[in-house]
């Protein structure tokens, strides 16, 4: 570091990654600002620069001493030990400036003298002092994972049908008979723990009702007139709750029909082509559900407005990604259980770091937002001035109502299937008839609440009975 360069990294100040010191006696002390850098993203102590700026310097006498100071924190006063790196930088008239370099912990996290760990939090630092600043330190080391989270739900909350379809549709299995085999299955599927509860990946895909056990983990969502946030006018608003892919749904369905909808040529019966391709909000939402923090207990907002459509997840962006990176298809699997079972077809997921460069190349006109301080994440889709939609003469501003006969509901349709099949799984009918499995599932279920469908016989080798 040459005296030119010195003078700009104290021109800009103490920050989160600058931090001056006009001497250092203290080894402790020391220990603990190094183990603070490392436990963040590493940085640069200026020992012989004051706090306001100015540089008294060091003699050479002083040099020597906190070299050694220095050395002796490092190994023995920081727990890992860490490997840092000391320039001494001659600044005129015989002044010395030693630039304290220390690196991003690759061993989080790191302890003082006492265990206590601590991180930088601007120009000061300070102590971790809750559970939740503690997993996701070691989440960001990949010792930990949220959605490996304990939870007290026992395996009782299990929705038994939705389960049940996915043994049979992904791994040709069949919902075991015992609740000792049930719950070693769920262990060894990584959704139940040693305590023999659903960890929170088991609650969030599987769970009857996973509002009911982590209630923070929902969709809140509203249509707002204009450009702003308004505190009590809205034109649409919905909550969203149960299983990841009942909620990814429901959402999806709440944005399409906050679109405009636009006929382009097509007949006055014939649906409408929304103003931004369906595509888009199902990668963004995908990415916001299976990626977000959940260590951090909020729901995801979903704002809509007449310029821009917004999806805010709690948690910036893990380790080193930056919005650039994702853009380019970089990406890191912050709940990795919970990647590994929409894989398999739970959601719309293309692959890992795929979603938002799709999103991209089908509407370019996507802004993300990382905020590191307010923990959030943010992709904001901006929409065309209506004026400027294409074919904008023939928007559709409400729904046409249509002459034609009226479609088949889906009860009747699971019905009129089972009938024809009386062993198929919810799955199979749900291909059948076309509709989505939670569709078939909820509409299933009333229809066996109300009598008129139920299944008899084993869980394997069972069948339904249409009831007349």
């Amino acid at each position: 570091m040459t005296p030119e360069s010195l003078k700009k990294e104290i021109s800009r100040g103490e920050d989160s990654r600058r931090q001056f010191k006009a001497d250092v006696r203290n080894a402790e002390s020391l220990a603990s600002e190094m183990a603070a850098f490392a436990n963040t993203n590493g940085g640069i102590i200026l020992i012989g620069v004051a706090d306001d700026g100015s540089v008294p310097g060091l003699s050479q006498q002083d040099v020597g001493r906190i070299n050694q100071l220095v050395s002796n924190a490092a190994s023995q006063l920081v727990r890992s030990a860490l490997t840092v790196e000391t320039e001494n930088v001659m600044f005129g008239d015989g002044r010395v400036v030693i630039a304290l370099s220390v690196p991003k912990g690759l061993d989080k996290p790191y302890f003082d003298k006492n265990g206590v760990i601590w991180l930088k939090a601007g120009a000061d630092k300070r102590r971790v002092n809750s559970k939740e600043e503690l997993r996701r330190l070691f989440q960001l080391t990949n010792q930990f994972h949220a959605d490996e989270l304990p939870t007290r739900a026992g395996i009782d909350k299990l929705d038994k049908l939705r389960f049940r379809d996915f043994l049979r549709d992904v791994y040709k299995q069949e919902y075991p008979e015992s609740t000792e085999e049930l719950t070693k299955l769920l262990q060894n599927m990584n959704l139940a723990g040693e305590d023999q509860n659903l960890n929170l990946a088991g609650v969030l895909l599987f769970a009857e009702k996973p509002e009911w056990i982590v209630p923070q983990f929902v969709v809140k969502a509203i249509r707002y007139p204009g450009n702003e946030v308004h505190v009590s006018e809205y034109l649409d608003t919905e909550d969203f709750s149960g299983p990841l892919e009942k909620i990814f749904e429901d959402a999806l369905a709440f944005i399409m029909r906050n679109l405009h909808k636009l006929q382009a040529g097509r007949g006055v019966n014939a649906p409408g082509i929304p103003e931004i391709p369906e595509t888009v909000f199902e990668e963004l939402l995908v990415n916001a559900l299976v990626h977000r923090d959940y260590l951090v207990s909020a729901p995801i907002r979903l704002f809509i407005f007449d310029n821009r459509i917004e999806i805010i997840s709690p948690g910036h962006l893990p380790d080193n990604l930056t919005v650039e990176k994702i853009r380019i298809g970089n990406s890191n699997i912050r709940n990795p259980i919970l990647v590994s079972f929409v894989a398999k077809g739970l959601l719309p997921y293309h692959g890992l770091g795929s979603g938002i460069t799709r999103a991209l190349e089908v509407w370019p006109d996507i802004e993300f937002t990382d905020d590191h301080e307010g923990c959030l994440f943010t992709a904001m889709i901006h929409r065309k001035p209506v004026q400027d939609l294409e074919f904008a003469g023939e928007l559709q501003k409400t729904p046409v109502k249509t002459p034609v006969k009226t479609p088949v509901k889906t009860p009747e349709l699971i019905l009129n299937a089972l009938k024809g099949n009386p062993h198929l799984t919810l799955g199979e009918v749900a291909e059948t008839v076309g509709k989505s499995l939670s569709a078939v599932e909820r509409a299933g279920a009333k229809l066996v609440k109300a009598g008129k469908l139920k299944y008899v016989g084993p869980q394997k080798g069972g069948h339904w009975e249409v009831i007349e």
